[in-house]
C-alpha cells in the first residue's frame, strides 16, 4: 500500500505536497551530528559519506541480543535527503519502513525499505568476503548500498545513482518509494558467479518501477523502468524469482478490479513481459475483486515460485484474504476468509498462465477472524524445498499457519503458532519463511496488552506520568518448526528483538489509518532463511526519539514521550545458531 512522507522544507521554500509539512524558520538550521559510534562496524554510513550532511536518522543502536538471536542492530540510514546546502531548496526527513530482507544462496543478505512517495528506497548488503567477517558481539557489518531506484534521474546536474546519496547535486526524489520488494536468482556462471538481484518499487502513477543488479547491488541499471507493469494504476506489488539466472515474476494489484496481475520477466527483472497471467479466477473474483464501491475486495500476500527439486519446482503461488462470497464482499463484509491461488503451468514458459483458487480457511460468523478480518496486514506465504506450501494470518488477536502437502490443492485445519504469554494480547504483521522438509520460521509483531492494535483508548491510554510507559510496547516474535507440514505442528516460539521495537497503536487498515493509530512503522516487515536454516529478521523501529525531536518536537525529545517526534528506521537480528533438528530429506507433495 502506498505511503507518502513528510517533507522538511528549508530556507523558507514552500511547495505544493499532499504530504503533511514540517515548516522551518529561514534561520534555524538543521542539526548534523559530526559522528555517531558504530558498534556494528557498518560501513559508507551517512556520517562517513557524509549524506544527508553526515546526520544520521537516529544513534547507532546495538541491543544485548535474546533468546537466540543476535544484538539488535539499527542500519544506518541519513537523516534528510538530500544534502541541506544551497543547492537544493528542499529536504526529506528520512525514514525506513517495511524492511524486507532477501539471502541469496551464497550466504549474502540484503535488505531494503521504503521512505515513501516520492522519496525512494534503499539498501543494505552484507557479503562476509567484502564486508567481513561478523563482529565479536555477533552483529553484522552491513553497507549501506543507497538507492536502487534513484540512479539516472531527479539529480540537479547529472542524476543521482546508488552509492551517491550523499552528494549535493542529488535531490533525494526517486519514481517511487510507496512499496519494494526484491527477488534474487541463482549465480550466473557467466558473470561470475554472481546472483542478480531484481529490484521494485512503487510510485502513485504510473505504477511499478523495475530495476536490477548484477553486481551484489554496487550498481542498477540506469535509468530504471517506470513502467514496468503492464496494467497502469496499480497497488502492492511482490516479487520472488526462479532458481536460474534470469527469470522473475511481479504480481500486484490493478486498482480497477483488484485483481492479482502476475507478470514474468526472461531478463533479470528490466521487463516484466514475457508472461502473465491472474492470480483469482473467475469463481473467485465476484468474492474477491473490487467490482462495486461497497466491495471489500482482497488483500494479496507475496507471491511464491516453487525452487525445489521435486516435480512441483516451478509452480508459483499467490495467497491473498477475501470475504467469503459475492454477496459479503458486495456488502463490505470482513476478508474472513483465506484463499491460495495455484499456477501449475506458469513454468513452462507460455506467454499467458492460469491459476486456479483454493479456500484454505473461513473464519465462523462471530468470530475475531469474523470480526475484525484475517488481513491484519498481510497474510503470508511460503514453499520449503519438497513443494509443501504454508500460509499464514492473523485475526488480530493470534496468528495462524495452514499447509499444504498436495500443491495448493487441499489444506490442513489452521493452528495457532503464537504461545505463552503472546495468547490473548494483540499479535499481527505476521510472515513465514520455509526450506528443507517441513521447516518453518514464523515471525509477527506482539503487544503486551490484550485488545484490538487499532484502538488508541487501549493501546495509549493516558498515563499518569504523562509518558508512553502504560502504553501497549510491541516486540519482534518468531516462532520455529521442524514439522511445519505435519497436521498438527509444534512450534518453538522466541523473543528476536531484545527491546520494545514501539508503543502504541499499530493500525492494520494500511491507507485507512487516521492520525490517532499510529502507522508508524507501515505495513509489514519480513524474515528470510540462510543457507544454515537460521532466520534472518529485518524490522522497522522507532522507540527511540529523532534527532530532530529539537527543531520538530521542542521540549519533547525523551524517549517515553508521548509528543516526541520519531521516525522509523531498519533494525536487523538473526538466529545465532542453527536448529540441529532440521530435516533435510523426505517425499516430494504431490
Amino acid at each position: 500500500m502506498r505511503k507518502l512522507i513528510p517533507l522538511l522544507f528549508l530556507e523558507g521554500i514552500v511547495l505544493v505536497a499532499l504530504v503533511p509539512i514540517f515548516s522551518m524558520d529561514p534561520g534555524r538550521a538543521v542539526i548534523a551530528q559530526s559522528s555517531f559510534p558504530d558498534p556494528a562496524n557498518e560501513h559508507a554510513c551517512p556520517s562517513q559519506t557524509g549524506a544527508g550532511g553526515g546526520a544520521e536518522a537516529i544513534p547507532a543502536f546495538v541491543g544485548p541480543g535474546t533468546d537466540g538471536f543476535s544484538p539488535n542492530q539499527s542500519l544506518c540510514l541519513p537523516q534528510l535527503a538530500p544534502v541541506p546546502t544551497g543547492l537544493s531548496p528542499l529536504a526529506f526527513i528520512v525514514q525506513g519502513l517495511e524492511p524486507g530482507d532477501r539471502v541469496d544462496s551464497q550466504g549474502t543478505i540484503y535488505v531494503e525499505s521504503i521512505r515513501g512517495v516520492p522519496g525512494g528506497i534503499d539498501l543494505w548488503r552484507w557479503d562476509q568476503s567484502i564486508e567481513g567477517a561478523p563482529n565479536a558481539n555477533g552483529t553484522l557489518p552491513f553497507k549501506y548500498q543507497g538507492q536502487p531506484d534513484n540512479c539516472g534521474i531527479f539529480g540537479l546536474n547529472g542524476g543521482g545513482c546508488v552509492n551517491n546519496v550523499g552528494s549535493p547535486t542529488n535531490l533525494g526524489v526517486a519514481p517511487g518509494g510507496g512499496d519494494a520488494d526484491m527477488a534474487i536468482n541463482a549465480p550466473d556462471p557467466n558473470n561470475s558467479a554472481i546472483p542478480n538481484i531484481a529490484m521494485t518499487s512503487l510510485t502513485l502513477a504510473p505504477g511499478v518501477t523495475a530495476t536490477n543488479s548484477r553486481n551484489r547491488g554496487d550498481t542498477f541499471f540506469t535509468p530504471p523502468n517506470v513502467v514496468a507493469a503492464l496494467v497502469p494504476g496499480d497497488d502492492r506489488m511482490w516479487n520472488d524469482a526462479v532458481n536460474d539466472v534470469s527469470t522473475a515474476y511481479i504480481a500486484y494489484h490493478d486498482i480497477a478490479t483488484f485483481n492479482i496481475n502476475v507478470q514474468r520477466s526472461n531478463n533479470g527483472g528490466l521487463t516484466y513481459t514475457a508472461g502473465l497471467g491472474e492470480a483469482i479466477d473467475a469463481a473467485t473474483l465476484p468474492a474477491a475483486g473490487s467490482l462495486s464501491p461497497t466491495s471489500s475486495a482482497n488483500t494479496a500476500a507475496q507471491i511464491k515460485v516453487d525452487n525445489g527439486a521435486c516435480p512441483s519446482k516451478g509452480n508459483l503461488y499467490v495467497a491473498f484474504t477475501a470475504p467469503d462470497n459475492a454477496m459479503e464482499n458486495a456488502s463490505s463484509g470482513p476478508q474472513r476468509s483465506v484463499y491460495v491461488g495455484v499456477s501449475t503451468d506458469a513454468g513452462l514458459g507460455a506467454p499467458t498462465f492460469t491459476f486456479a483458487d483454493h479456500k484454505v480457511f473461513t473464519s465462523p460468523v462471530g468470530s475475531q477472524g469474523a470480526t475484525h478480518g484475517n488481513n491484519n496486514i498481510f497474510p503470508a506465504l511460503a514453499v520449503d524445498g519438497f513443494g509443501n506450501v504454508y500460509t499464514v494470518w492473523s485475526d488480530n488477536q493470534n496468528v495462524f499457519l495452514s499447509s499444504s502437502s498436495s500443491l495448493g490443492n487441499t489444506w490442513t485445519a489452521p493452528v495457532r503458532v503464537n504461545s505463552g504469554g503472546t495468547v490473548g494480547k494483540a499479535n499481527v504483521f505476521p510472515w513465514v519463511a520455509a526450506d528443507a522438509y517441513g521447516h518453518v520460521v514464523v515471525t509477527w509483531l506482539g503487544a503486551n496488552l490484550a485488545g484490538n492494535s487499532n484502538d488508541v483508548a487501549t493501546m495509549q491510554p493516558a498515563c499518569a506520568d504523562g509518558t508512553t510507559d502504560c502504553w501497549a510496547q510491541w516486540n519482534v516474535y518468531a516462532a520455529e518448526s521442524v514439522n511445519g507440514n505435519a497436521a498438527v505442528p509444534a512450534f518453538s516460539q522466541h523473543a528476536a528483538s531484545d527491546h520494545f521495537i514501539h508503543a502504541g497503536t499499530i493500525c492494520t487498515n494500511g491507507t485507512g489509518c487516521s492520525n490517532g493509530d499510529s502507522r508508524a512503522l507501515a505495513d509489514f516487515f519480513q524474515v528470510a532463511l540462510d543457507t544454515q536454516h537460521r532466520a534472518n529478521i529485518a524490522f522497522s523501529d522507532d522507540h527511540l526519539a529523532s534527532p530532530l525531536c529539537s527543531q520538530q518536537s521542542p521540549g519533547h525529545c525523551a524517549d517515553n514521550d508521548p509528543q516526541s517526534f520519531r521516525v522509523a528506521v531498519p533494525y536487523f537480528t538473526y538466529q545465532m545458531k542453527a536448529n540441529k533438528k532440521v530435516v533435510t530429506t523426505g517425499l516430494c507433495a504431490r
